[in-house]
């Protein structure tokens, strides 16, 4: 029955077993990993074509994902060593009276910040200057907002600001007098400012298709301006194929645009911890892993099964974001209405997807920068101070048609850790943790609690308040900031506890709940990772804390 089960494929795929893995947030993977196959995906493939692609016996169906594994079974007792602690889903929590909500990006009122002015992006019937994946990050080194976008000719410019508002493109050598870096004919491409590779001429990662049913082609470069020749290619790939490094369990995912002729777009899953390795996967390695199902809501003007047309990811704090870009059709007389919807991982591999509402939505009104097709940037977002940023493409459209005309860039801002807010109104409610441990010594949060108060108690083993730590003891925090400290009067920190299973119970009234975490210094600093990068930070998790808020702020720039 169509859209209810995959059929299993007659071609099985060898899985090794492996020692099973626990990860940093006490989560245990199984011995085979990844999963070979997910509730609305096919089995593995079955290989056909001289080409060596994937051809799947039967589409995806339209079931949801079932709920990721770690949430039906949590870990007794969950680290929380790496990162601000989100309420994204409900893996921390054991119980709560509090109501979570969802929140949604902002544009900024200046958009778009890039535009195609000069005469190489212009040529051609659809001017452009948009990150299509590309890549937006700081670079702490130099110092610089760097960008990477698809500009006209299918070619890869860059750009750089201070501020990560007001954009330059520099004259460069690599085509005399102009900010393209690359001319090899591409589609879709990414570019990852590696921290984490010793070999600093490997310290920027770029890889792109030449186009659907065309390699995935590696560069690597150590300023992220000269790249040279492919280093290496995969086999023929969908058009929309990206990466991402997963630093939690240190591999490099490969996230694969596949199809067949039921179900054009859905993603298949590879990793390796070595990049160029992990690049010559052969057709039956790949996992099938995630697509569009019934929760994605249809277009009412079109009415089409919406599908996964890309899904970027990076590390945030301590989880995987994902950017999905749904489709939700072709209508004939304006760019396709993509839009970008969220989820979230703490596995590496299984998607919690809670909200379906778009993120960074599409605008339903002719004439702006973003008629059509908004899609992510690679490394998903910056750490600005107290907000993130998120770049993003959109397409102005050409009345009547489907041609994109003029492509550019926008900004969409969002709170720092801001993704969903556990909230409670005039009447006082409570959320309580599931075991935690830790090795820190100072509880820190990020809440509005104007004109309310938030208290937190800490609970031991057996779930009794402990007196040291009672709520009575808790100094009420009454402010609305993104990294407060929360203090006890009988204690100067939870330093006593630390290594021991104890549970949080938040008290909130007129309050919202972001995020909270432990920190091993009084500066805040959380040691998860900060996405792309931001100001003040050094390297690829927060270890400086309130430093980056005494030097960056975001509405600095954005007004």
């Amino acid at each position: 029955m169509a859209g209810l089960v995959s059929l299993l494929l007659a071609a099985a795929v060898v899985c090794s077993a492996q020692q099973p893995v626990t990860l940093y947030n006490g989560i245990r993977l199984p011995a085979i990993w990844p999963p070979r196959s997910t509730p609305n995906l096919p089995a593995p493939a079955k290989i056909s074509g001289s080409d060596g692609t994937l051809r799947l016996a039967e589409a995806p169906n339209d079931e949801p994902l079932e709920t990721p594994p770690y949430l039906l079974s949590p870990p007794d007792v969950i680290p929380i060593d790496v990162g601000r602690q989100l309420f994204v889903d409900d893996f921390l929590i054991d119980e709560t009276t509090l109501r979570r909500t969802f929140h949604t990006a902002e544009y900024y009122s200046g958009n778009p910040i890039l535009k195609p002015d000069k005469p190489w992006e212009r040529a051609g019937a659809e001017p452009r200057a948009m990150v299509f994946s590309d890549g937006v990050w700081f670079d702490p080194q130099d110092r610089l907002y760097k960008m990477w976008y698809f500009a006209a000719r299918q070619a890869v410019g860059y750009a750089i600001s201070k501020d990560g508002v007001h954009w330059e493109k520099p004259a460069l050598d690599v085509q005399p007098g102009t900010n393209l870096v690359n001319i090899a004919p591409r589609d879709s491409s990414i570019v990852w400012l590696d921290l984490e590779d010793k070999d600093p001429q490997r310290r920027y990662k770029l890889a792109y298709t030449g186009g659907n049913m065309k390699p995935f082609y590696l560069h690597f470069s150590a300023d992220g301006i000269h790249w040279g020749a492919p280093v290496t290619q995969s086999i023929p790939v969908g058009d929309r194929t990206t990466l991402f490094w997963n630093p939690f369990r240190k591999v490099w995912v490969f996230s694969i645009r596949n199809s067949t002729p039921e179900h054009n777009r859905y993603r298949s899953y590879w990793e390796h911890p070595d990049i160029m390795a992990g690049i010559h996967w052969k057709p039956e390695d790949p996992a099938p892993w995630v697509g569009a199902d019934r929760l994605d809501a249809r277009r009412l003007d079109l009415n089409v099964k919406p599908e996964l047309y890309n899904l970027d990811a990076v590390a945030y704090e301590s989880v995987l974001l994902g950017l999905f870009s749904i489709w939700r059709g072709q209508p004939p007389d304006r760019p396709k209405p993509n839009e970008i919807v969220l989820g979230y991982s703490r596995d590496g591999f299984h998607w919690a997807r809670p909200s379906r509402r778009p993120f960074i939505p599409v605008s339903e009104r002719h004439g702006d920068w973003n008629w059509g097709n908004v899609q992510s940037a690679g490394g998903g977002c910056l750490v600005v101070g107290d907000r993130l940023f998120f770049y993003v493409s959109g397409r102005a459209g050409v009345p009547g048609t489907r041609s994109s005309g003029v492509c550019t860039t926008g900004l969409a801002t969002l709170r720092r850790d801001g993704f969903a807010s556990m909230d409670a109104g005039p009447e006082e409610g409570h959320l309580t943790t599931r075991s935690v441990s830790f090795r820190g010594r100072h509880l820190f949060v990020n809440a509005d609690a104007e004109p309310g108060e938030l208290r937190v108690e800490v609970l031991d083993a057996a779930g009794r308040p402990i007196p040291a730590f009672s709520k009575a003891n808790c100094r009420p925090v009454r402010s609305n900031n993104t990294l407060q400290l929360v203090q006890w009067r009988a204690e100067p920190d939870l330093g006593s506890l630390a290594g021991k299973p104890v549970r949080f119970r938040f008290h909130l009234r007129h309050a919202r709940l972001y995020a909270f975490w432990v920190s091993p210094d009084s500066s805040g600093a959380s040691h998860g990772y900060v996405a792309a990068g931001g100001p003040g930070f050094t390297g690829p998790v927060d270890t400086v804390g309130s430093a980056i808020y005494r030097n960056c702020c975001a509405s600095d720039f954005l007004h």
